[in-house]
């Protein structure tokens, strides 16, 4: 499972608008044991919807191509993003991606998903979902620092948690129900 979110500081204002994009990536092994590994990249000067594509890609590569690839659930609150891969994508397609922004990160992103099985799912923004939250301080530390992690590194996910609950916050949240399948 991917949660994935991005940020664009000065978006829509003149001048450069640094962006940043980043990741959590969890994977639960037989057994139960579950890993936990965060990516963040940025770009000098860019959109939101472009870092949300980016976001994307970065994560179809870093969890690789390989032959036994497990099912892949993408989650972002980019409806962007999600819309444009799993709605609109044949009607672009049908016009030769006339009109449409973004074209080479949407290519990128098809050539990547063929042959996946990956399920791409919204989430509303800024609405408590701490996966989100934690993707999207990624992505605005991302874009502040213009950082990259160059690959996946070790999550700071369950450092991060804990410092919310000493602050009150999802204090109930479970945060492997979603990995076994939870309501």
């Amino acid at each position: 499972m991917v949660h994935a979110d991005e940020a664009c500081l000065g978006n829509g204002r003149d001048g450069a608008n640094p962006g940043g994009a980043g990741g959590l990536v969890e994977t639960a092994a037989v057994g139960g044991a579950i890993t936990r590994h965060d990516f963040f990249l940025a770009e000098p000067d860019t959109t939101n919807n472009r870092m949300a594509i980016r976001s994307a890609i970065a994560a179809l590569e870093l969890v690789g191509a390989r032959a036994d690839q497990p099912p892949i659930t993408f989650v972002s609150d980019s409806e962007y993003l999600v819309k444009g891969i799993s709605l609109w994508m044949p009607a672009w397609r049908r016009r030769d991606f006339r009109n449409v922004k973004n074209v080479d990160l949407w290519q990128e992103l098809l050539d990547l998903e063929a042959g996946r099985d990956i399920t791409w799912r919204w989430v509303r923004g800024h609405a408590a979902h701490p996966k989100n939250e934690y993707a999207d301080h990624l992505a605005t530390r991302a874009a502040r620092d213009q950082a990259v992690s160059d690959g996946l590194v070790e999550s700071g996910f369950e450092a991060w948690l804990g410092a919310q609950r000493a602050k009150g916050k999802y204090l109930d949240y479970d945060p492997d129900g979603d990995l076994r399948g939870d309501p």
